[in-house]
């Protein structure tokens, strides 16, 4: 019997910087918003629709830190992590919230632009060599504060030839 699964993959810019806090303890805490987007043709109006939906993240320790050192409103990044919902009470009202407890981040756009950058995430990790393009190169970063795999320089290893620098469409597969 499955004991179940509770896994969220996002690509989505940021709304605004992040809200860095401290915890009591001193754990750094990063609270931001993302948002996606999806687009459709309306098959009765041949319209093209588009709506965008917004996530609560929340990243803690090194992660956290980095996020809010880092993360910038308007760029775009890729988020890991699982739906926590808590609450609390305001008022005599209990209140809740659902969000995403980032455990992995990884930044998505070129130093300074806004825009995504030229190796797609899904290439990158694919190819195994899993760089944002912060300057010459960026490691996705795990809750933990450790670097996933991937390279510490723009290199690649002789036997593996870099991922290719454009795609025809936005999607890696």
């Amino acid at each position: 019997m499955a004991r179940g699964l509770n896994k969220v993959m996002l690509i989505g810019r940021l709304g605004k910087n992040p809200d860095m806090r401290f915890s009591q303890s001193g754990m750094a805490v990063a609270n931001f918003t993302i948002a996606t987007n999806e687009e459709w043709t309306d098959k009765a109006t041949n319209e093209k629709k588009e709506r965008t939906e917004w996530h609560r993240i929340v990243a803690f320790g090194k992660l956290g830190k980095i996020c809010g050192e880092y993360l910038a409103k308007g760029k775009q990044v890729y988020i890991e992590g699982k739906l926590q919902t808590r609450s609390w009470e305001q008022n005599g009202v209990t209140k809740y919230t659902t969000e995403i407890v980032a455990s992995d981040m990884q930044m998505l756009d070129s130093k300074g632009a806004g825009t995504s950058n030229e190796f797609d995430y899904f290439s990158r990790k694919a190819s195994g060599a899993a760089q944002g393009a912060q300057g010459a190169a960026q490691p996705s970063v795990q809750s933990s504060g450790q670097p996933s795999s991937g390279y510490s320089s723009g290199s690649f290893p002789e036997d593996q030839a870099p991922p290719p620098k454009k795609f025809d469409d936005d999607i890696p597969f």
